[in-house]
């Protein structure tokens, strides 16, 4: 080969070089040949490293030649890649629901009742724990009912009194009308009898207002649940004297079944909300957590506010929940989903198969040739969206297109579709089986 020609060639010359040197004989004497020693070595030095490094060059284009020859190395450069793997989705039909923008909204109750004292007194029974869910008429507190039950007795007897005086009166007028239509008394007694008879009726009335007032009175010692619902924590201990004038309320009870969220939208959605309306419709609010992941309700538009907000042009709306299971909790944030209509019968299909451009929104379509599976880069138009999955013209229903491997597909590219989970479970338990078939055989 050459390059041991071109070593050979070096190595010759080297050795003529070493033969036109002098040669040791008896007439050079040994102090002349120390002295011209290490000159003569120092000479060859640089042309024995000059044919190392030349052997060292030639034998690492030696291996790198039989490398290239070596099987493995040997492709065609020419040769078509393999095909893509890929995953695919199928492009359906199906309903679409048209929503109102995400809008945060604030879970607030039916109703909201501050429990109070009517009368003035002493608390002497509390009839609830904190946290407790009771219903409209429960027991809650008990007022210590004595001296109410004392006024009321005072008031039954000053009523008995006043009766009796009454009926005696009434006897009276009765005599005194009988003697006076004999002539037998003057018409001044007579008419004095009668105005006593209407001056014991107006005392009658009184004592039975007085009745009637010391019994409600009564009644209120006794402090029941105006609403149902949950019973907040206590903010007056029995054994307090508790006033019809407190500024603070016993307990605080809030009504969680129904309950309603409030929430605004912008505007702009004002004239779509009231045509729906205006038809009749109840349009469906759903209820997320704040990630907007979790749909926590789902509940009916119950009314809107009566005017816009100017400073930041939205309009209140409030939605009706029954909240049965107590999912939402008063002053609780949430994010609302308003569906004002719904598209029926479209094609859908998964926001990751959709791809874009310059030009637009399109997919990949999966075609099949006479040997090959390929994609093709096909346009679409989208619609509304819902969540993962959009509405897109230009698809046939039933048509395959990819879901991945995005930045190596190119038009026309050749593809093969990656096996579903269980179908590859499936193929593996059968593949077992058939290998522990073959190991019993």
């Amino acid at each position: 080969m050459q390059k041991f020609n071109i070593g050979s060639t070096l190595l010759a010359k080297g050795g003529e070089m070493a033969d036109q040197r002098p040669s040791t004989t008896a007439a050079n004497p040994p102090a002349a040949l120390k002295q011209e020693g290490p000159h003569k070595r120092a000479r060859r030095w640089p042309w024995v490293l000059i044919c190392l490094v030349l052997l060292v060059i030639a034998a690492a284009i030696f291996f790198h030649r039989r490398q290239a020859k070596a099987p493995g190395a040997r492709r065609n450069p020419g040769a078509a890649p393999p095909p893509l793997m890929i995953g695919t989705t199928t492009a359906q039909k199906g309903n679409i629901g048209i929503y109102v923008p995400w809008a945060l909204g604030v879970v607030t109750p039916v109703s909201t009742v501050a429990v109070k004292s009517r009368v003035d007194g002493q608390l002497v029974k509390v009839n609830y724990e904190e946290g407790q869910m009771v219903r409209a008429g429960d027991a809650l507190a008990e007022i210590d009912a004595k001296p109410f039950q004392a006024s009321l007795d005072q008031a039954e007897g000053q009523l008995a009194r006043d009766t009796a005086l009454l009926e005696n009166a009434r006897l009276d007028f009765e005599r005194y009308k009988e003697a006076f239509s004999k002539n037998a008394i003057p018409k001044q007694q007579f008419d004095t009898q009668a105005s006593v008879v209407h001056q014991y009726e107006g005392a009658v009335k009184l004592d039975q207002g007085q009745v009637n007032n010391a019994k409600v009175q009564l009644a209120y010692c006794h402090i029941a649940a105006p609403i149902s619902g949950r019973v907040g924590l206590r903010l007056v201990d029995a054994g307090n004297i508790v006033h019809a004038s407190d500024t603070n309320p016993l307990v605080i009870i809030t009504q969680l079944e129904p309950i309603t969220v409030v929430f605004g939208v912008a505007e702009d959605h004002l004239p779509q909300i009231q045509q729906q309306l205006r038809k009749g419709s109840q349009l469906v609010v759903d209820v997320f957590d704040r990630a907007q992941q979790v749909k926590i309700a789902t509940g009916k538009l119950q009314t809107l506010d009566n005017q816009i907000d100017t400073t930041t042009g939205t309009l209140k709306l409030k939605a009706l929940f029954p909240n049965e299971d107590g999912s939402l909790f008063p002053n609780q944030f949430v994010n609302m989903h308003l569906l004002v209509d719904t598209h029926r019968e479209v094609m859908l299909l998964p926001n990751p198969a959709i791809q874009r451009n310059a030009q637009g929104a399109f997919v990949y379509l999966l075609q099949t040739n006479q040997t090959n599976q390929v994609v093709a880069v096909h346009p679409i138009t989208l619609g509304t969206t819902d969540g993962n999955v959009s509405e897109v013209e230009g698809l046939e229903p039933g048509a395959v297109v990819a879901t991945d491997n995005f930045n190596r597909l190119t038009d026309g590219a050749k593809v093969t579709l990656r096996p579903a989970a269980g179908e590859g479970r499936q193929r593996g338990r059968q593949g077992t089986n058939a290998m522990q078939r073959g190991g019993a055989k």
